[in-house]
C-alpha cells in the first residue's frame, strides 16, 4: 500500500468536484485550464496532443512569466473542511514545473476571497520537483472553505488534493430531521474494504446516483470461499430508520445478497477496525439484491441505538453504487 492509499483510508479529498469544490480563480492558466487541477482522475500525458496555445497538459499551467511576481490560484470547497494535509502532484510536468510552492487557507463567505480575508499560511515555501508527487501535512485546527496555492514563479501542477474531514455543522440540522448520515457531504467516509479492484469504497458515500460502473465500489470476481466487505464511518452517530442500497449500472456484476453490521464505536487502524467489525451486531439481515436497482429497506432493521460505523457485506462479490443510511443524528 502506498502512502497515498493510506491517506485515502484516513481522510476525504475536500477539493473534489463531486463535493462541490471548484477552482474559482487563477492569475493565469494560458497553457492548461485551472479546472483540471482538481480533476479526480489520475493525470495523464498524451504525446502529440496540442491545442491552439501549445502542448496540452493535464493540470493547471501558466505561461512563462516575463514580469515580476508569481502565479497563484484559489480552490473553493463545496463544504467546509478540517485540513490535514496537501498532496502536490507534478506528474508529467518536467521542464515546466514550478520549483517552489506555498499554501494558504481561509474561511470566507466570498466566492473568491481577496487579500483582506483572513488567509493563514499553513506551509513554508516548499521545494517542488518535476514529475513528482509529495504530501505535506499541516496543523490547522479550524474549518476552512478556501485554499490558495502559490507557485514560484510560474509553471504547471497536475493535481492538488486537500486531504481532511468534512466539518459538518450539526447545530444547523433540526434534531427531528432525518438525513443521510453516511453521505460524504455530511462527513461520512469509507475506511477500508477487502477489495477495491474496480472501484473504491469512498464512492459509496458520494452525492447523487453513480454516473457509471466506475462510480461505485466494485470488487474483482471472487474465486475463493467467503464474501467481500467494506467498513464505513457515519458523519455523526445516529439511529438508522432506512437503508438504501443502490446497484445503479451494475447489471451482470451486482452482488446476489448483502447484509449490514454496525457499531457505536470503533478505534484503531483501519485494519484493526476491520478485524473487529466481523463481530459487530447485524443492523440489516441478509437480503436479496437486484441488478441496476434502488433497494429501500425500512422493515427488519435492528434497533441498535445510535451507531457510528457500519460494515457492508456483499455476497459473494460485485458492485454497489451507493449506500445511504437515513436517520436522525443522536
Amino acid at each position: 500500500m502506498t502512502m497515498f492509499d493510506s491517506l485515502r483510508r484516513q481522510y476525504v479529498n475536500l477539493a473534489q468536484p463531486r463535493l462541490g469544490a471548484e477552482v474559482v480563480y487563477a492569475t493565469d492558466d494560458f497553457f492548461a485550464d485551472k479546472a483540471r487541477l482538481i480533476d479526480p482522475a489520475e493525470p495523464v500525458f498524451i504525446p502529440g496532443r496540442y491545442d491552439e496555445n501549445g502542448k496540452w497538459m493535464d493540470g493547471w499551467e501558466s505561461r512563462r512569466k516575463r514580469i515580476p511576481g508569481h502565479d497563484w490560484c484559489v480552490v473553493r470547497f463545496g463544504v467546509p473542511g478540517l485540513v490535514a494535509g496537501f498532496e502536490i502532484d507534478t506528474r508529467h510536468f518536467t521542464g515546466n514545473y514550478p520549483p517552489g510552492a506555498e499554501i494558504e487557507v481561509c474561511r470566507s463567505n466570498a466566492f473568491v476571497p481577496d487579500d483582506e480575508a483572513c488567509w493563514t499560511k499553513v506551509t513554508p515555501r516548499l521545494s517542488v520537483n518535476g514529475n513528482d508527487r509529495i504530501y505535506v501535512p499541516v496543523d490547522h485546527a479550524d474549518p476552512v472553505t478556501h485554499v490558495r496555492l502559490h507557485i514560484f514563479p510560474d509553471g504547471g501542477v497536475a493535481r492538488l488534493r486537500v486531504w481532511g474531514r468534512v466539518a459538518k455543522d450539526w447545530s444547523m440540522v433540526d434534531a427531528g430531521t432525518s438525513i443521510d448520515l453516511l453521505a460524504m457531504e455530511n462527513g461520512g467516509r469509507g475506511i477500508i474494504a477487502n477489495d477495491e479492484h474496480f472501484g473504491v469504497v469512498e464512492n459509496l458515500t458520494a452525492l447523487g446516483r453513480g454516473v457509471d460502473m466506475g462510480d461505485g465500489w466494485e470488487t474483482r470476481r471472487r474465486r475463493e470461499p467467503g464474501h467481500d466487505w467494506a467498513v464505513l464511518e457515519l458523519g455523526a452517530p445516529g439511529r438508522i430508520e432506512e437503508v438504501v442500497v443502490d446497484t445503479a449500472h451494475f447489471k451482470g456484476n451486482y452482488p446476489d445478497r448483502c447484509f449490514i453490521q454496525a457499531a457505536a464505536e470503533a478505534a484503531g487502524s483501519p485494519d484493526e477496525i476491520a478485524a473487529r467489525s466481523e463481530g459487530w451486531p447485524v443492523l440489516l439481515p441478509e437480503v436479496k439484491l437486484q441488478a441496476d436497482h434502488v433497494h429501500v429497506f425500512r422493515d427488519g432493521l435492528a434497533d441498535l441505538g445510535p451507531i457510528r460505523f457500519v460494515r457492508l457485506n456483499i455476497i459473494p462479490d460485485g458492485g454497489v453504487s451507493r449506500l445511504r443510511l437515513i436517520g436522525k443524528a443522536a
